[in-house]
């Protein structure tokens, strides 16, 4: 299921034209997605799905601006999409009122994707069986596989305005998540999981997906409880990413102007970290599989500075939002009702060497952070503050101890002032390129 743009573009032109239409955009995506999970060595879900989402922006001649959505684009669905639109643009508002983007007609560089050849349900039902019962088999203690899925989607994007800008793009991705529990008489049940990503399944990693669910999950066996203090603590990737994303207020240009932000429009060139911290949002990163090429309002995508050397350089920009602060679009912007800005791809740059001082195999009294929970509940992000249970590890002597239950809480612009050291070496995650992250005293609450 792929959408042709032109044949579209030729189809809009001529329903606007009957419709008297004169300014109008349309964008959205189409996906085709099969998804497998197993139980006990059987097919539990076999799922094929089509689904699209079209967004239809229409202007009247006061320069108002109406929204509906479709799934429907053949010449009926659009007729009545963009005639609803026209319609809702009578009550739309009429201060900063949405506009194309300037960018929406400036080359895009395309991203060579590799081929891919869709692999069966059959197959994918055979290799997350085979998955499952590596897992279960490899520790008496693992009793199940609970959660697991194995998909493979392929996804056509595209964006088009009556100014006559046209952009689409597609690929295909497969995904594997398997999450595993122990059963063990006496002891709470543990849980543990992994997730891989790739083009097409020849290239998922499933081993590795496998060995690291079975690493983490026996792991947290011999779980202790901790003393509730003060501890330095170690953020994995995944962690770190968490709390960026959990507070990506700090440079959503959308927030800011709203009021719902931790920054303003003042913040910009203030110190916000410590010098060695860099954070970019790159879509188009060469280790971001999912990378794209142009945003909701067809800005082409780029990598957007957002902390250099600890100062706030840069926002994440939609066009409207470019516009109020004197900025350029940076291609970060979703279409919808509202126009909304959000990341595609965090990369915090790594540390410039390795330091004895900070060597996992050494360390004693820290505490590794590996996977934060509850972050809707636990983050309170107009005041900076986050509470939040975790998974992780004590480390004595390089020795791992399972934390039993615990919570790790502090102000997260604090920890962007306490980070002691970032690892030389970033490891890809699905949110992001991260490094071991150090930050040097948090408040731990233990049982």
């Amino acid at each position: 299921m792929t959408t042709d743009v032109s044949s579209l573009m030729t189809l809009v032109e001529t329903t606007a034209q009957q419709l008297g239409l004169h300014k109008y955009d349309l964008g959205g995506s189409q996906i085709d997605e099969v998804s497998v999970q197993v139980q006990n060595g059987q097919p539990k879900q076999v799922k094929a799905s089509q689904r699209s989402g079209i967004t239809v922006r229409v202007w009247n001649q006061q320069g108002q601006m109406g929204v509906t959505s479709t799934t429907d684009l053949d010449r009926r669905g659009l007729e009545l999409a963009l005639g609803m639109a026209r319609d809702a643009s009578h009550f739309g508002v009429t201060e900063h009122i949405p506009d194309f983007s300037p960018q929406a007609q400036a080359p895009v560089a395309p991203i060579d994707l590799p081929p891919v050849t869709p692999a069966p349900a059959s197959e994918l039902v055979q290799k997350l069986v085979a998955a499952e019962q590596a897992v279960i088999e490899a520790h008496p203690a693992i009793s199940s596989v609970p959660y697991n899925g194995l998909s493979q989607r392929g996804i056509s994007r595209f964006y088009l305005n009556s100014e006559g800008a046209m952009r689409q793009e597609g690929g295909t991705y497969t995904s594997i998540y398997l999450y595993s529990k122990t059963d063990v008489a006496g002891r709470k049940p543990r849980s543990a999981g992994a997730f891989r990503l790739s083009y097409g399944l020849e290239d998922l990693d499933i081993a590795s997906c496998i060995a690291e669910t079975i690493e983490k999950t026996t792991s947290h066996l011999d779980y202790q409880p901790i003393a509730s203090g003060h501890y330095p603590v170690i953020f994995s990737p995944e962690a770190f990413l968490s709390l960026l994303s959990a507070f990506s207020n700090l440079f959503n240009a959308q927030s800011i102007l709203d009021g719902q932000s931790l920054s303003t429009p003042d913040s910009l060139g203030l110190a916000l970290a410590v010098p060695e911290l860099n954070v970019f949002d790159d879509a188009r990163h060469p280790e971001h599989i999912g990378a794209t090429t142009f945003d909701g309002e067809g800005t082409p995508t780029q990598r957007t500075p957002l902390i250099e050397q600890g100062i706030l350089t840069g926002l994440l920009h939609s066009a409207g939002t470019a516009k109020r602060l004197q900025a350029q679009p940076t291609g970060h912007a979703n279409m919808g009702a509202k126009v909304t800005v959000s990341s595609h791809f965090y990369d915090v740059s790594p540390g410039r060497e390795a330091n004895s001082s900070y060597n996992l195999a050494t360390v004693d009294g820290v505490v590794y952070v590996d996977d934060l929970h509850a972050l809707h509940a636990g983050v309170k992000a107009l005041q900076g503050s986050f509470s939040l249970p975790f998974d992780g590890w004590l480390l004595k002597n390089g020795e791992r101890i399972s934390i039993e239950s615990a919570t790790v809480a502090g102000d997260f612009r604090a920890v962007l002032k306490q980070i002691v050291h970032l690892d030389p070496v970033a490891q890809f995650t699905q949110g992001g390129f991260c490094p071991l992250v150090w930050v040097d005293g948090l408040a731990i609450t233990g049982e």
